[in-house]
Protein backbone atom coordinates (compact mmCIF):
# COMPACT_ATOMS: atom_id res chain seq x y z
CA UNK A 1 0.00 0.00 0.00
CA UNK A 2 0.94 3.94 -0.23
CA UNK A 3 0.46 6.72 2.42
CA UNK A 4 0.63 10.24 1.21
CA UNK A 5 0.92 13.65 2.79
CA UNK A 6 0.60 15.42 -1.26
CA UNK A 7 -2.33 15.53 -3.05
CA UNK A 8 -0.47 15.59 -6.56
CA UNK A 9 1.33 12.03 -5.54
CA UNK A 10 -1.67 10.84 -4.01
CA UNK A 11 -4.19 10.86 -7.45
CA UNK A 12 -1.06 10.32 -9.58
CA UNK A 13 -0.59 7.21 -8.03
CA UNK A 14 -3.96 6.25 -7.30
CA UNK A 15 -4.90 5.97 -11.43
CA UNK A 16 -1.69 3.50 -11.21
CA UNK A 17 -2.17 0.88 -8.74
CA UNK A 18 -6.11 1.99 -7.82
CA UNK A 19 -8.12 3.31 -4.62
CA UNK A 20 -7.66 0.87 -2.33
CA UNK A 21 -4.20 0.35 -2.42
CA UNK A 22 -3.51 4.26 -1.42
CA UNK A 23 -4.25 6.06 1.91
CA UNK A 24 -4.21 10.22 1.78
CA UNK A 25 -3.11 11.48 5.09
CA UNK A 26 -6.55 12.93 6.62
CA UNK A 27 -5.07 14.81 9.02
CA UNK A 28 -2.77 17.29 6.86
CA UNK A 29 -0.07 18.86 9.63
CA UNK A 30 3.18 18.82 9.20
CA UNK A 31 4.60 15.74 10.70
CA UNK A 32 8.54 16.69 11.97
CA UNK A 33 8.37 14.38 15.46
CA UNK A 34 8.95 10.41 14.84
CA UNK A 35 6.71 10.14 18.22
CA UNK A 36 3.71 12.01 15.90
CA UNK A 37 3.98 9.80 12.91
CA UNK A 38 4.02 6.61 15.26
CA UNK A 39 0.56 8.08 17.34
CA UNK A 40 -0.73 9.06 13.68
CA UNK A 41 -0.44 5.55 12.65
CA UNK A 42 -2.00 4.51 15.77
CA UNK A 43 -5.23 6.07 14.59
CA UNK A 44 -5.22 4.55 11.26
CA UNK A 45 -3.85 1.20 11.91
CA UNK A 46 -7.09 -0.67 11.22
CA UNK A 47 -7.67 0.41 8.00
CA UNK A 48 -3.56 0.12 7.14
CA UNK A 49 -3.88 -3.40 8.70
CA UNK A 50 -6.93 -4.72 6.70
CA UNK A 51 -5.82 -3.45 3.95
CA UNK A 52 -2.58 -5.63 4.42
CA UNK A 53 -4.37 -8.81 5.53
CA UNK A 54 -6.47 -8.31 2.61
CA UNK A 55 -3.34 -8.80 -0.05
CA UNK A 56 -2.25 -11.03 2.18
CA UNK A 57 -4.84 -13.03 1.99
CA UNK A 58 -5.11 -12.96 -1.72
CA UNK A 59 -1.68 -14.22 -1.93
CA UNK A 60 -0.65 -17.74 -3.23
CA UNK A 61 2.63 -18.26 -1.47
CA UNK A 62 3.63 -15.13 0.81
CA UNK A 63 7.14 -14.64 1.42
CA UNK A 64 7.42 -11.72 3.11
CA UNK A 65 7.21 -7.92 3.26
CA UNK A 66 9.34 -4.62 1.45
CA UNK A 67 8.97 -1.84 3.02
CA UNK A 68 10.21 1.59 1.62
CA UNK A 69 10.66 4.79 3.97
CA UNK A 70 13.19 7.24 5.38
CA UNK A 71 14.65 7.20 8.83
CA UNK A 72 15.05 10.91 9.45
CA UNK A 73 11.51 12.61 8.52
CA UNK A 74 8.80 12.38 10.83
CA UNK A 75 6.22 9.98 8.59
CA UNK A 76 8.84 7.52 7.39
CA UNK A 77 10.16 7.20 11.08
CA UNK A 78 7.09 7.57 13.13
CA UNK A 79 4.64 5.18 10.71
CA UNK A 80 7.78 3.27 9.56
CA UNK A 81 8.81 2.11 13.00
CA UNK A 82 5.02 1.38 13.75
CA UNK A 83 4.49 -0.40 10.65
CA UNK A 84 7.45 -2.65 11.68
CA UNK A 85 6.16 -3.93 15.11
CA UNK A 86 3.16 -4.39 14.01
CA UNK A 87 4.10 -6.67 10.79
CA UNK A 88 6.68 -8.62 12.84
CA UNK A 89 3.61 -9.29 15.44
CA UNK A 90 0.91 -10.23 13.33
CA UNK A 91 3.22 -12.25 10.76
CA UNK A 92 6.21 -13.10 12.77
CA UNK A 93 7.13 -16.42 10.11
CA UNK A 94 7.27 -13.82 7.37
CA UNK A 95 10.34 -12.04 6.06
CA UNK A 96 10.50 -8.15 6.75
CA UNK A 97 12.85 -6.17 4.39
CA UNK A 98 13.09 -2.58 3.97
CA UNK A 99 15.04 -0.22 2.11
CA UNK A 100 15.68 2.78 4.36
CA UNK A 101 16.60 6.28 3.08
CA UNK A 102 19.15 7.62 5.21
CA UNK A 103 20.04 11.42 5.77
CA UNK A 104 22.70 13.34 4.25
CA UNK A 105 24.91 14.74 7.24
CA UNK A 106 26.54 17.47 5.12
CA UNK A 107 23.57 19.37 4.49
CA UNK A 108 21.01 20.64 7.01
CA UNK A 109 17.98 19.49 7.28
CA UNK A 110 14.48 21.20 7.65
CA UNK A 111 13.63 18.49 9.96
CA UNK A 112 15.78 19.50 13.29
CA UNK A 113 14.97 16.67 14.80
CA UNK A 114 16.17 13.75 12.81
CA UNK A 115 18.80 12.91 15.05
CA UNK A 116 16.06 11.39 17.19
CA UNK A 117 13.86 10.28 14.91
CA UNK A 118 16.83 8.32 13.19
CA UNK A 119 17.87 6.46 16.37
CA UNK A 120 14.04 5.49 17.45
CA UNK A 121 14.01 4.42 14.15
CA UNK A 122 17.19 2.37 14.03
CA UNK A 123 15.77 0.37 17.31
CA UNK A 124 13.24 -1.14 15.43
CA UNK A 125 15.03 -2.00 12.04
CA UNK A 126 17.29 -3.38 14.40
CA UNK A 127 14.91 -5.46 16.64
CA UNK A 128 11.79 -5.99 13.72
CA UNK A 129 13.27 -6.14 10.24
CA UNK A 130 14.83 -9.05 8.84
CA UNK A 131 17.33 -7.15 6.43
CA UNK A 132 17.67 -3.66 5.68
CA UNK A 133 19.18 -2.67 2.33
CA UNK A 134 20.66 0.89 3.04
CA UNK A 135 20.65 3.84 0.99
CA UNK A 136 22.48 6.54 2.30
CA UNK A 137 22.01 10.21 0.88
CA UNK A 138 24.61 11.40 1.94
CA UNK A 139 26.61 9.10 -0.53
CA UNK A 140 23.81 8.96 -3.23
CA UNK A 141 24.63 12.77 -3.49
CA UNK A 142 28.52 12.15 -3.45
CA UNK A 143 28.15 9.63 -6.59
CA UNK A 144 25.73 12.25 -8.10
CA UNK A 145 28.15 15.41 -8.34
CA UNK A 146 31.43 13.03 -8.96
CA UNK A 147 30.26 10.23 -10.70
CA UNK A 148 27.78 11.43 -13.18
CA UNK A 149 28.84 15.01 -12.76
CA UNK A 150 25.68 16.50 -12.02
CA UNK A 151 26.38 19.84 -10.26
CA UNK A 152 23.01 20.51 -8.11
CA UNK A 153 21.55 16.98 -8.22
CA UNK A 154 17.63 16.81 -7.60
CA UNK A 155 15.36 14.75 -5.63
CA UNK A 156 14.47 13.28 -9.26
CA UNK A 157 17.87 12.75 -10.17
CA UNK A 158 19.17 10.92 -6.80
CA UNK A 159 15.39 9.17 -7.06
CA UNK A 160 16.66 7.48 -10.23
CA UNK A 161 19.35 6.11 -8.58
CA UNK A 162 17.28 4.27 -5.77
CA UNK A 163 15.03 3.04 -8.40
CA UNK A 164 17.75 1.45 -9.89
CA UNK A 165 19.11 -0.60 -6.98
CA UNK A 166 15.78 -1.58 -6.19
CA UNK A 167 14.82 -2.60 -9.85
CA UNK A 168 17.98 -4.45 -9.97
CA UNK A 169 18.10 -6.04 -6.51
CA UNK A 170 14.57 -7.46 -7.67
CA UNK A 171 15.44 -8.98 -10.77
CA UNK A 172 15.59 -12.36 -9.67
CA UNK A 173 12.39 -12.48 -8.21
CA UNK A 174 10.85 -10.71 -11.45
CA UNK A 175 12.59 -12.68 -14.29
CA UNK A 176 13.46 -15.90 -11.69
CA UNK A 177 15.94 -18.92 -12.66
CA UNK A 178 17.49 -21.99 -11.68
CA UNK A 179 18.98 -19.99 -8.28
CA UNK A 180 18.09 -17.10 -5.92
CA UNK A 181 14.42 -16.88 -7.17
CA UNK A 182 13.01 -16.42 -3.53
CA UNK A 183 13.47 -13.05 -1.24
CA UNK A 184 14.71 -15.95 1.43
CA UNK A 185 17.03 -17.71 -0.91
CA UNK A 186 18.50 -14.09 -1.90
CA UNK A 187 18.94 -12.84 1.41
CA UNK A 188 19.62 -15.55 3.87
CA UNK A 189 23.42 -16.20 2.70
CA UNK A 190 23.83 -12.42 3.44
CA UNK A 191 23.16 -12.46 6.67
CA UNK A 192 24.60 -15.15 9.10
CA UNK A 193 23.54 -13.30 12.01
CA UNK A 194 20.20 -11.77 13.31
CA UNK A 195 21.36 -8.74 14.00
CA UNK A 196 24.29 -7.82 11.03
CA UNK A 197 21.32 -7.78 8.70
CA UNK A 198 21.81 -4.16 7.34
CA UNK A 199 23.30 -4.37 3.85
CA UNK A 200 25.58 -2.01 1.43
CA UNK A 201 24.81 -1.80 -2.19
CA UNK A 202 26.34 -0.83 -5.18
CA UNK A 203 25.80 -0.49 -8.59
CA UNK A 204 27.69 0.02 -12.34
CA UNK A 205 27.38 1.12 -14.89
CA UNK A 206 26.05 4.22 -13.48
CA UNK A 207 23.60 6.40 -15.65
CA UNK A 208 20.61 8.51 -16.10
CA UNK A 209 18.36 9.57 -19.17
CA UNK A 210 20.42 12.40 -20.25
CA UNK A 211 23.63 9.87 -20.36
CA UNK A 212 22.70 6.86 -21.49
CA UNK A 213 23.73 6.93 -25.17
CA UNK A 214 27.64 8.14 -23.97
CA UNK A 215 28.14 4.57 -21.66
CA UNK A 216 31.46 2.20 -22.80
CA UNK A 217 31.00 -1.03 -23.48
CA UNK A 218 31.72 -2.94 -20.21
CA UNK A 219 32.75 -6.76 -19.57
CA UNK A 220 31.73 -8.66 -16.81
CA UNK A 221 35.61 -8.48 -14.64
CA UNK A 222 34.76 -4.39 -15.17
CA UNK A 223 31.72 -4.46 -13.72
CA UNK A 224 32.54 -7.26 -11.14
CA UNK A 225 35.77 -5.31 -10.21
CA UNK A 226 33.97 -1.71 -10.08
CA UNK A 227 31.16 -2.75 -8.06
CA UNK A 228 33.94 -3.49 -5.15
CA UNK A 229 35.27 0.08 -5.79
CA UNK A 230 34.13 2.64 -2.96
CA UNK A 231 33.35 5.39 -5.22
CA UNK A 232 30.33 3.08 -6.40
CA UNK A 233 28.82 2.32 -3.04
CA UNK A 234 25.54 4.11 -1.88
CA UNK A 235 27.31 3.78 1.89
CA UNK A 236 29.18 6.87 2.90
CA UNK A 237 31.21 3.88 5.07
CA UNK A 238 34.98 3.23 4.59
CA UNK A 239 34.95 0.01 3.11
CA UNK A 240 38.51 0.11 2.94
CA UNK A 241 38.74 -0.55 6.84
CA UNK A 242 37.19 -3.94 8.08
CA UNK A 243 35.63 -6.79 6.18
CA UNK A 244 33.13 -8.07 3.91
CA UNK A 245 30.76 -10.76 5.63
CA UNK A 246 29.34 -11.38 2.41
CA UNK A 247 28.82 -10.64 -1.19
CA UNK A 248 26.01 -11.00 -3.60
CA UNK A 249 27.04 -9.79 -6.99
CA UNK A 250 23.08 -9.97 -9.56
CA UNK A 251 24.63 -9.90 -12.93
CA UNK A 252 21.88 -8.65 -15.78
CA UNK A 253 22.71 -9.07 -19.54
CA UNK A 254 23.76 -11.99 -21.80
CA UNK A 255 26.48 -13.74 -19.86
CA UNK A 256 28.76 -16.81 -20.34
CA UNK A 257 29.33 -18.26 -17.09
CA UNK A 258 33.11 -19.25 -17.69
CA UNK A 259 33.31 -15.68 -17.60
CA UNK A 260 31.92 -15.51 -13.96
CA UNK A 261 34.35 -18.10 -13.16
CA UNK A 262 37.16 -15.78 -14.56
CA UNK A 263 36.44 -12.75 -13.28
CA UNK A 264 36.29 -14.27 -9.66
CA UNK A 265 38.93 -15.83 -9.89
CA UNK A 266 40.97 -12.14 -11.05
CA UNK A 267 39.47 -10.75 -8.22
CA UNK A 268 40.83 -13.70 -5.71
CA UNK A 269 44.28 -13.21 -7.01
CA UNK A 270 44.24 -8.87 -6.39
CA UNK A 271 42.86 -9.92 -3.12
CA UNK A 272 40.14 -6.70 -3.96
CA UNK A 273 37.94 -8.05 -1.13
CA UNK A 274 38.94 -8.44 2.33
CA UNK A 275 36.61 -11.06 3.70
CA UNK A 276 36.12 -12.08 7.84
CA UNK A 277 38.56 -14.94 8.84
CA UNK A 278 35.61 -16.51 10.53
CA UNK A 279 33.22 -17.58 7.68
CA UNK A 280 33.45 -18.35 3.71
CA UNK A 281 35.41 -16.14 1.75
CA UNK A 282 33.82 -15.73 -1.38
CA UNK A 283 31.82 -13.67 -3.83
CA UNK A 284 28.34 -15.43 -4.56
CA UNK A 285 26.73 -14.44 -8.43
CA UNK A 286 23.77 -14.26 -9.59
CA UNK A 287 22.70 -14.02 -12.80
CA UNK A 288 19.75 -12.20 -14.48
CA UNK A 289 17.83 -11.22 -17.06
CA UNK A 290 17.40 -7.52 -18.32
CA UNK A 291 13.74 -6.15 -18.65
CA UNK A 292 12.69 -6.72 -22.07
CA UNK A 293 10.94 -3.50 -21.69
CA UNK A 294 13.56 -0.90 -20.83
CA UNK A 295 15.92 -0.12 -23.67
CA UNK A 296 20.01 -0.23 -22.03
CA UNK A 297 22.89 0.78 -24.13
CA UNK A 298 24.99 -1.35 -22.14
CA UNK A 299 25.30 -5.03 -22.23
CA UNK A 300 26.50 -5.94 -18.85
CA UNK A 301 25.22 -4.65 -15.82
CA UNK A 302 25.75 -5.24 -12.00
CA UNK A 303 24.48 -4.54 -8.73
CA UNK A 304 26.15 -5.52 -5.31
CA UNK A 305 24.70 -6.53 -2.19
CA UNK A 306 27.18 -6.40 0.63
CA UNK A 307 27.69 -7.31 4.30
CA UNK A 308 30.13 -5.50 5.45
CA UNK A 309 31.16 -4.33 8.58
CA UNK A 310 32.09 -0.71 8.45
CA UNK A 311 28.48 0.29 8.55
CA UNK A 312 28.64 0.89 11.79
CA UNK A 313 30.06 4.22 11.06
CA UNK A 314 26.83 5.30 9.76
CA UNK A 315 25.09 4.07 13.00
CA UNK A 316 28.10 5.89 15.10
CA UNK A 317 26.86 9.09 13.28
CA UNK A 318 23.97 9.02 14.12
CA UNK A 319 24.17 8.24 17.85
CA UNK A 320 26.78 11.00 17.68
CA UNK A 321 24.17 13.36 15.96
CA UNK A 322 21.68 12.32 18.80
CA UNK A 323 24.29 12.91 22.06
CA UNK A 324 24.64 16.43 20.47
CA UNK A 325 20.88 17.19 20.46
CA UNK A 326 20.19 15.44 23.66
CA UNK A 327 22.62 16.75 25.89
CA UNK A 328 20.89 20.18 25.56
CA UNK A 329 17.21 18.22 25.42
CA UNK A 330 17.15 20.65 22.74
CA UNK A 331 13.34 20.12 20.04
CA UNK A 332 12.19 18.04 22.81
CA UNK A 333 8.24 19.51 23.84
CA UNK A 334 6.84 17.79 20.45
CA UNK A 335 7.74 14.25 22.03
CA UNK A 336 6.47 15.14 25.25
CA UNK A 337 3.15 15.57 23.51
CA UNK A 338 3.01 11.66 22.64
CA UNK A 339 1.89 9.08 25.11
CA UNK A 340 5.05 7.21 24.48
CA UNK A 341 6.89 9.81 26.06
CA UNK A 342 4.30 11.11 28.67
CA UNK A 343 6.10 10.19 31.56
CA UNK A 344 9.70 9.51 30.75
CA UNK A 345 12.13 9.92 28.10
CA UNK A 346 13.38 6.11 28.70
CA UNK A 347 12.30 5.26 24.91
CA UNK A 348 15.64 7.21 23.65
CA UNK A 349 18.15 5.50 26.46
CA UNK A 350 16.44 2.07 24.95
CA UNK A 351 17.10 2.84 21.36
CA UNK A 352 20.34 4.02 22.32
CA UNK A 353 21.46 1.40 24.28
CA UNK A 354 20.48 -0.96 21.52
CA UNK A 355 22.13 1.22 18.35
CA UNK A 356 25.05 0.47 20.79
CA UNK A 357 24.86 -2.81 20.86
CA UNK A 358 25.07 -2.89 17.24
CA UNK A 359 27.74 -0.90 16.80
CA UNK A 360 29.61 -2.98 19.48
CA UNK A 361 28.49 -6.09 17.14
CA UNK A 362 29.45 -4.95 13.79
CA UNK A 363 33.21 -4.12 15.46
CA UNK A 364 33.37 -7.44 16.96
CA UNK A 365 32.31 -9.74 13.51
CA UNK A 366 35.98 -8.21 12.41
CA UNK A 367 37.85 -10.36 14.73
CA UNK A 368 38.81 -13.78 14.87
CA UNK A 369 36.93 -14.99 17.84
CA UNK A 370 33.23 -13.48 16.87
CA UNK A 371 31.80 -16.42 16.87
CA UNK A 372 32.30 -16.69 20.93
CA UNK A 373 31.31 -12.55 20.95
CA UNK A 374 28.82 -12.29 23.97
CA UNK A 375 29.21 -15.85 25.37
CA UNK A 376 30.84 -14.17 28.09
CA UNK A 377 27.50 -11.60 29.18
CA UNK A 378 25.69 -14.49 28.41
CA UNK A 379 27.60 -16.97 31.74
CA UNK A 380 27.88 -13.85 33.68
CA UNK A 381 24.15 -13.39 33.76
CA UNK A 382 23.24 -17.01 34.12
CA UNK A 383 25.49 -17.08 37.38
CA UNK A 384 23.42 -14.48 38.51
Amino acid sequence: FFFFKQKTAYEMLRSLVGSEMCIRDRYQRRVHGGASGYSQCEKIQEEIMEMIDREADGSDSLEGFVLLHSIAGGTGSGMGSYLLEKLNDRFPKKLIQTYSVFPNYLDSSDTVVQPYNSLLTLKRLTLNADCVVVLDNTALNRIAVDRLKIPNPSFAQTNSLVSTVMSASTTPLRYPGYMNNDLIGLLASLIPTPRCHFLMTGYTPLTIDIQASSVRKTTVLDVMRRLLQTKNIMVSAPTRKGAYISILNIIQGEVDATQIHKSLQRIRERKLANFITWGPASIQVALSKKSPYVESSHKVSGLMLANHTSIYSLFERVVKQYDKLRKRNAFLDNYKKESIFKDNYDEFDDSKNVVEQLIDEYKAAERPDYIDWGFDELKGDEMY
